[in-house]
């Protein structure tokens, strides 16, 4: 029997499509009393598991090897807890006009969430860009978030993001730190194993945040948060969202030409610091907003789905131009990974 593959042709990601029928089932069937309370917990403990193998996955000697292509990551990370989070704040303006103050905390929680991994390595591979920068950039993205994301969050939402305070710091550290530390620290013993299970453990990572989304959601609908969205405003988020990608879109890779990155840096430099992480920011989302996560997240989906779509079309045309690349593109290649790139002023 041939194993069923999903239709090469469907823009959609098979996984946002089980996403989306959580949150349908979420809908239908909310877990409510008791249910709620075993979800809750099953949530809380998938959270921390699933940041246990983020730490037993993340290889310390090829952090360390990354590091030599400082420049780089560094301006991945200016661009995704800089950049980013200033475009979230700009967009304070767009309330109430287009969006609610429930949606607008939730956008600007999206612009604090750490980059991704797996997307951000496939796509600079389909562009034939740099991938070992990109699995470095993706990596420390990720590693940096875990801290610096709630705190962050701590400093721009405050109060108003659904109930955050110094108590979901402690909730942070206990739940995500902690169980990657954890990870990190077991790395010698079990990071043998999870090499070689890693898509067992990949289903059960997917396997939780899909239980973080339907905990989520199920207390968005008994908490009755639903009745606050209508079509307009969901249709004005997802125009903010395209308007927000493309900006960063276009500064990751134009800024990397004017910093001096030579094309394949620059192909790096614009996956990993124009995407944001679903993996990472659902998990902290569930912490730090609780009941109200469930907006929260919403439009962390959607950028998700958005992001993948459009840069899925941008790594196949890169792959198509790389013969007839610019010939300024060319002239800022480097010999030496890392060192600064030399132009010559017009």
């Amino acid at each position: 029997m041939k194993r069923l593959r999903w239709p090469g042709w469907m823009p959609v990601d098979p996984y946002i499509v089980l996403l989306l029928g959580t949150v349908g089932l979420a809908a239908l069937v909310p877990a409510r009393g008791v249910g709620a309370d075993v979800a809750s917990g099953a949530s809380t403990a998938a959270i921390a598991f699933l940041f246990f193998l983020y730490g037993a996955r993340l290889s310390t000697r090829q952090a360390l090897d990354g590091l030599r292509h400082w420049r780089l990551h560094v301006t991945v990370l200016i661009c995704t807890f800089v950049v980013f989070p200033v475009f979230g704040l700009a967009l304070r303006g767009l309330v109430p006009v287009l969006l609610t103050q429930p949606l607008y905390q939730g956008l600007l929680f999206l612009t604090l969430v750490p980059s991704t991994i797996q997307s951000s390595i496939a796509f600079t591979s389909i562009a034939r860009g740099n991938v070992p920068a990109a699995i470095c950039a993706g990596s420390f993205s990720s590693l940096v978030g875990i801290v610096l994301t709630p705190l962050l969050a701590a400093a721009l939402l405050g109060n108003s993001g659904g109930g955050f305070s110094a108590d979901s710091l402690v909730k942070i550290v206990l739940q995500l730190l902690v169980p990657f530390l954890a990870g990190q620290l077991l790395r010698r013993w079990i990071g043998g194993f999870v090499t070689r299970h890693k898509k067992v453990l990949g289903l059960v990572d997917r396997g939780s945040i899909l239980l973080v989304v339907y905990t989520a959601f199920s207390e968005g609908m008994t908490q009755g948060i639903w009745h606050q969205v209508s079509p307009v405003r969901l249709a004005a988020l997802l125009a903010v969202e395209a308007v927000l990608l493309a900006a960063m879109l276009a500064l990751t890779w134009y800024g990397g030409r004017a910093l001096g990155f030579g094309r394949e840096d620059r192909i790096a430099i614009q996956f990993a610091g124009s995407k944001k992480s679903l993996a990472s920011g659902l998990p902290m989302a569930s912490v730090l907003f609780g009941a109200h996560a469930s907006l929260a997240v919403l439009p962390l989906m959607l950028f998700h789905q958005m992001q993948l779509m459009v840069c899925a079309v941008i790594a196949k045309r890169r792959a198509r131009d790389q013969d007839t690349a610019d010939p300024a593109d060319e002239s800022a290649a480097h010999p030496v990974q890392g060192q600064p790139h030399h132009r010559v002023l017009r």
